[in-house]
């Protein structure tokens, strides 16, 4: 799909992007990343509960994770960042809020997160930095 004119469906998008990190390995990165901003460790069971899936989810994902390169972890361990995965975890909580902050702002609300999470995963980070900009001129 080297034609960048003209629609698509979702599915068409997606696969024009050629990535190998999925919506799947950002919600878990994500949520690594933000049980590790308020405990010093995180573990399979602690994500399974948190994200509401299977404990053999959480491992086939941390799997993954690991495998590109954004996880250490050991088998029934405690799960760590490599300093890939904490860059690419800042950037998605930072994605997040961001996103939520917005939503709340335009709604008048105290919390949009199921449709923050329903969106995150769609907006480029030219378009997050510019949401976050004007976010802060429609707060003042």
């Amino acid at each position: 799909m080297n034609d960048k004119e003209g629609f698509y469906t979702l599915k068409g998008y997606q696969i024009s992007e050629e990535t190998t990190f999925t919506t799947a390995m950002e919600d878990y990165l994500e949520m690594v990343c933000r049980v590790l901003q308020e405990n010093e460790t995180v573990k399979v069971g602690g994500l399974s509960r948190i994200l509401h899936v299977k404990p053999s989810s959480v491992s086939k994902m941390v799997s993954q994770l690991k495998d590109s390169g954004y996880l250490h972890a050991q088998k029934y361990g405690v799960i760590s960042l490599t300093d890939k995965g904490r860059l690419m975890g800042e950037y998605l909580l930072y994605r997040h809020e961001v996103i939520q902050r917005f939503l709340c702002t335009l709604n008048n609300s105290e919390d949009e997160l199921e449709q923050t999470e329903k969106i995150e995963h769609f907006l480029d980070p030219v378009t997050v930095i510019n949401l976050d900009e004007l976010t802060r001129r429609l707060r003042t």
